[in-house]
């Protein structure tokens, strides 16, 4: 099983920021949105360019680079030039903690 990572103190990330944190070799965008934490791989599926810094509107992401959008909650692709969704962790708070884990191979 993966192991978890700390990533920001849960007070320390207010409602529409976010976090990029490198996840063993993955960088991961952590976003808390009306409360509750959600994190997405930072590379949009179109051209692999970093996503983290789009237009947020919601729960929705644009791609600062072509303009794909993808909804933050659960990686689905909103509108072209991308058409895969993007890849989502768990999150979890531990002791007022953001944590993420990678577990796509568990």
């Amino acid at each position: 099983m993966s192991e978890w990572q700390d990533v920001i103190a849960e007070y320390a990330l207010a409602n529409g920021e976010h976090v990029v944190v490198d996840l063993d070799g993955t960088q991961v965008a952590v976003f808390k949105i009306d409360g509750i934490c959600y994190a997405i791989e930072d590379a949009c599926t179109h051209d692999g360019g970093e996503i983290a810094n789009g237009l947020l509107n919601g729960s929705e992401i644009a791609c600062p680079r072509h303009g794909a959008r993808f909804c933050i909650k659960t990686g689905a692709v909103q509108s072209p030039p991308a058409y895969a969704d993007i890849t989502t962790f768990p999150v979890r708070i531990e002791n007022g903690i953001i944590q993420v884990t990678d577990d796509r191979w568990d």
